[in-house]
């Protein structure tokens, strides 16, 4: 907890500023895309060839999570993370691929293990929640 004197009352970090914020969020989303640039599976779940717009969406929706700017929801309006995956086949194997490639990215991150457990709990249910399909 960060105190703002002395005496004074007590100012609580938020997640993203305690993880560094922007830089670090960039960090992980560009790494994460790097490695479903390669996947056979998860590539083709991206309608634009560039990965740089869902790169972007996803460090703003991220950012906004843990509490940063509001960014996503002002341009997107609400997250609805299971209906914008409905159209894309989210199988199993899909979503421990999403997870594999994730936990590479965090991992670059060498966040301490509080903030580094925190992030992959809530990363790892995000990706078991979009699971809409068992068919291979």
């Amino acid at each position: 907890m960060l105190r703002s004197s002395e005496n004074g009352a007590g100012v609580e970090q938020t997640f993203f500023e305690q993880v560094g914020g922007h830089a670090t969020f960039k960090r992980l989303v560009d790494a994460f895309y790097r490695g479903v640039a390669g996947d056979p599976v998860l590539k083709p779940m991206y309608p634009e060839e560039d990965l740089e717009p869902a790169a972007e969406r996803l460090t703003l929706f991220l950012e906004q999570y843990w509490g940063g700017p509001g960014t996503y929801s002002e341009q997107r309006g609400h997250p609805r993370l299971r209906m914008r995956h409905m159209p894309f086949k989210v199988n199993p194997d899909a979503r421990d691929r999403w997870l594999a490639h994730m936990r590479a990215a965090v991992e670059e991150l060498d966040l301490p293990p509080l903030q580094e457990e925190t992030l992959w709990a809530y990363l790892e249910r995000a990706a078991f929640a979009m699971v809409n399909t068992f068919e291979e």
